[in-house]
């Protein structure tokens, strides 16, 4: 079935052309024309207690060496673009919010941020120097809301540190893990940040496979 049949428009940009991109036994996957976000259509979204209760099984505790490693490879080349004593928000941290942990500890100010576990929506009403969002983007079912919530969280030259894994070609995705997990239901591609930086008047570099780092420009106006 063709998703125009579903009169479907981008979450993220808001276009109308979009077209069936991967279809499987739980889901289909549909691409925007425009910004190239592959994302799932809301009748196979998950409520929020299902939701929830996925999340619930992610056990990501400050202990662990593993998870702190994986991530240290957006920790480390976001501490390189700061100075000390920078302020900034852990946006979708989760359960465990151990990168803001790892932040902290380098003399990093640190507010927290998730819909489920730190509702505190009074720390959306300032701005940051930076604004982390790991391993989150990819459960947005509004991206076009909130990618311009994050903008407006940023100062003028602020960075915006993305942890996410990016979606590749057809046949890549056809075989991609990434897409298994009920609660995941937005992909983006190195495409989709080119776009939006362009767009938004970002500047935009990926680092590695899964790490993109983003800067609101100096200007004000």
């Amino acid at each position: 079935m063709s998703a125009q049949a579903h009169d479907l428009h981008c979450p993220l940009c808001y276009h109308f052309h979009v077209t069936l991109f991967w279809q499987d036994k739980q889901r289909c996957y549909v691409r925007c024309a425009q910004c190239c976000l592959i994302f799932v259509p809301a009748r196979y979204w998950l409520d929020a207690t299902a939701e929830q209760a996925q999340y619930d099984l992610h056990i990501n505790a400050d202990h662990d060496q593993g998870y702190r490693r994986f991530l240290s490879r957006v920790a480390v080349p976001l501490q390189a673009r700061l100075v000390k004593g920078s302020q900034g928000l852990d946006f979708g941290c989760g359960p465990g919010p151990v990168l803001a942990s790892m932040l902290a500890a380098s003399g990093f100010a640190m507010a927290l941020y998730d819909p489920y576990y730190a509702p505190n929506r009074q720390v959306l009403s300032q701005q940051y120097d930076f604004v982390c969002c790991t391993e989150a983007i990819e459960h947005f079912y509004h991206p076009g809301k909130e990618w311009s919530l994050l903008l407006s969280l940023l100062k003028p030259g602020a960075w915006l540190a993305i942890m996410t894994k990016l979606a590749l070609d057809k046949a890549a995705f056809s075989r991609w893990h990434y897409k298994q997990d009920p609660t995941h239901v937005s992909f983006f591609s190195r495409e989709t940040f080119t776009w939006l930086a362009t767009r938004d008047g970002l500047t935009v570099e990926f680092i590695g496979n899964d790490v993109i780092m983003l800067q609101k420009s100096e200007s004000t106006t």
